[in-house]
């Protein structure tokens, strides 16, 4: 057998290893463009949830919660407080 036939053959043959390679990652790997669909909030308003800041004493009582991302106040994060509820 001709020696360029076994270099074109060797050629292809890792081309296609390759390609066989990249698409089954892409199988696996997540789609950038879809974001995940936000939660339902939850009504905690029996809980007594509060957000505090050090800073000044500003708070905020929580009566709905979703994705909790804690604001900053006085460029602080504020503080997550439970208090007993009142009888």
């Amino acid at each position: 057998m001709p020696r360029w036939l076994l270099v074109v053959t060797a050629i292809l043959v890792g081309a296609l290893i390759w390609r066989i390679g990249i698409a089954s990652l892409r199988v696996f790997s997540p789609d950038p463009d879809v974001e995940p669909a936000p939660a339902d909030p939850e009504d905690v308003e029996a809980l007594d949830v509060y957000l505090l800041c050090g800073e000044c004493g500003t708070e905020f009582k929580v009566s709905r919660l979703g994705e909790l991302q804690v604001p900053r106040h006085c460029g602080e994060k504020m503080q997550v407080v439970r208090r007993q509820a009142d009888a």
